[in-house]
């Protein structure tokens, strides 16, 4: 009698697919790597690795900064047009800036504060000899004619976030104009939209290991010996984005939008955390859209809050860093700062934030802070080298801020679907990337 082996229909046999590792612990697990390998590097003197580990952070960088010229321009010019799909657009759109510069007071004056008591620049053992000129200056004369282009091709190839800005949003309101004669343009412009936040999930997969690379480097070039020089100024500015994010932010869901802060941050944290990391709010613009979608915000006023909100609304680089800056500044030059001058810290950071225009960095920010108040450009130059590690929480707060207002400005409205903002979850990236849902279209009510 001959007995064969049978495997019951209804027996699960055991997965042998390898669980997936949530993100957050990814980019958790790539700061830690990150920060070993820079300090082997460092303390061993270890060329290559240092090398290594800065072109890996360079690579990731570099991939995120290819897609920003079409991606900001497109997704402006598109978020435009669909504010023909929302009633009242027009007071959607007044409501947001509204509340962009709000926000953006509320965290300048934060950071005030923070410079007024804790004195950054005092103590630091830094000379004005130790600054030296930046490469990239800004002015208010460079802001307003800089905004214009000269052509339609030189703001792609050089980078001028601000003037494709510009040209997106004319082209957007032309098309509105024009109505249906437009839809074949907006048709295709939907759909390279689409195809570059394809394109640009992909690169956001790689934010653990692009970690490992800028966290690496930065440990492996600048120390944590230059980082105490700067211990005070690096709190300040930590501690600053910390009490808008989780304090100021907080208190405006609950008192103004009246819904659960920590639904908030339960729903946004893939795009805070990516910001974190990317250090670009441009680069995180998809998953911010996405996340904000998720929170119950309308989807066709989640495409244009989203995208204006990552060029122009920078709560961490365009208000607290800027206003700490001067006076960690001033002090190092010995530059005595009167009301006056703070006055025009906090209007430059309302008004000339676009000038940040959602890349890595705030370089271009500070030097127009420094040229109004007089105070010398070389101070830039001090603050260059502890830029990457104060840049991720800049970027974390503005990445905030710009899934925020969105929440605020839809609650106020009316608008905010209230059962999927309590039932927003922190989904990992690839079920983001992955989603295909929509939010049913919402007018706003008169």
């Amino acid at each position: 009698m001959s007995a064969s082996a049978t495997t019951p229909e209804n027996e699960t046999k055991p997965s042998s697919r390898i669980p997936k590792v949530p993100f957050w612990a990814q980019i958790i697990a790539g700061l830690v790597l990150g920060a070993l390998l820079g300090w082997i590097a460092r303390s061993q003197d270890v060329s290559w690795l240092k090398e290594t580990l800065g072109q890996v952070g360079d690579i990731f960088v570099q991939l995120l900064k290819l897609a920003v010229a079409p991606l900001v321009f497109f997704a402006i010019l598109v978020s435009i047009t669909n504010l023909r799909k929302v009633n009242n657009a027009a007071r959607l759109a007044t409501r947001t800036l509204l509340w962009f510069m709000i926000t953006s007071l509320i965290a300048v004056a934060i950071g005030l504060a923070i410079g007024l008591i804790t004195n950054p620049g005092a103590g630091t053992g830094l000379t004005p000899q130790d600054g030296k000129l930046p490469k990239r200056e800004g002015s208010w004369i460079d802001f307003l004619t800089g905004i214009i282009p000269t052509d339609v091709i030189t703001p792609f190839t050089e980078l001028n976030v601000l003037q494709i800005v510009f040209m997106a949003a004319v082209a957007g309101i032309a098309a509105l104009k024009l109505g249906d004669r437009a839809k074949p343009i907006l048709t295709l412009s939907e759909s390279v939209l689409e195809l570059l936040q394809k394109a640009l999930w992909w690169v956001i997969r790689l934010a653990p290991l692009g970690t490992v690379g800028l966290i690496g480097f930065a440990i492996a070039d600048y120390g944590w010996d230059l980082i105490g020089k700067y211990a005070t100024f690096t709190a300040d500015i930590y501690v600053g984005c910390a009490l808008v994010m989780f304090g100021v932010y907080p208190l405006l869901l609950a008192t103004v939008a009246k819904v659960n802060p920590l639904q908030f941050y339960k729903g946004a944290w893939p795009a805070i955390q990516l910001a974190f990391v990317s250090r670009s709010s441009v680069g995180t613009m998809p998953v911010t859209q996405k996340v904000t979608e998720r929170l119950g915000v309308p989807k066709e006023y989640a495409s244009f809050a989203v995208p204006f909100g990552a060029t122009t609304k920078m709560d961490g680089c365009a208000a607290i860093y800027p206003a700490l800056a001067a006076i960690f500044i001033a002090q190092i030059f010995d530059v005595q700062l009167g009301i006056g001058d703070y006055l025009l810290i906090a209007f430059v950071s309302v008004i000339g934030s676009a000038a940040t225009a959602g890349l890595t960095g705030a370089t271009v920010m500070l030097t127009l802070t420094l040229s109004t108040l007089g105070l010398p450009l070389e101070g830039v130059g001090l603050l260059m080298a502890i830029d990457p590690i104060l840049d991720m929480m800049r970027t974390a707060t503005n990445v905030a801020g710009q899934a925020l207002v969105p929440v605020i400005v839809s609650a106020r409205e009316k608008i905010l679907d209230l059962t999927a903002y309590e039932n927003a979850s922190s989904s990992p990236i690839d079920d983001l990337a992955d989603s295909r849902e929509t939010e049913p279209k919402v007018a706003v009510a008169a």
